[in-house]
């Protein structure tokens, strides 16, 4: 199954034209973790280039700091300025406020906004 995101587009080098993938961000909670490895892994297998949270705090019981928190939470927002879409990991219609934050972040950078549980993913 294919999302129905951009697709490529195509970056001009100095001297090349390249195409280049689009971009998506997962969002989600952090206890989501095989369904975030899922996604990633089907929409890598797809052709895309994903970004997604690096420390799985919930699922991996790491106890953060509130400033680990905040600058886990600012480095996500960049990674969804990079992104062109983001993909909300919402498992069972769970999405919590830090996610619901994320979403209307997305919503002001006029970001595609696609859910995890709308999608069944077929990793090949």
């Amino acid at each position: 199954f294919m999302f129905p995101l951009q697709g490529f587009g195509k970056m001009s080098g100095k001297n090349n034209e390249q195409e280049f993938p689009e971009i998506i961000a997962l969002c989600g909670s952090t206890k989501f973790k095989e369904q975030f490895e899922h996604a990633n892994r089907a929409l890598t297998l797809e052709g895309k280039l994903v970004i997604s949270v690096g420390v799985f705090g919930h699922s991996d019981s790491i106890q953060l700091t509130q400033k680990q928190k905040e600058r886990l939470d600012a480095l996500h927002r960049w990674k969804i300025d990079l992104a062109d879409n983001i993909i909300v990991i919402d498992v069972d219609g769970y999405i919590g406020e830090s996610t619901q934050e994320e979403i209307r972040y997305a919503k002001k950078q006029r970001k595609g906004i696609y859910h995890y549980s709308q999608y069944s993913f077929a990793v090949e």
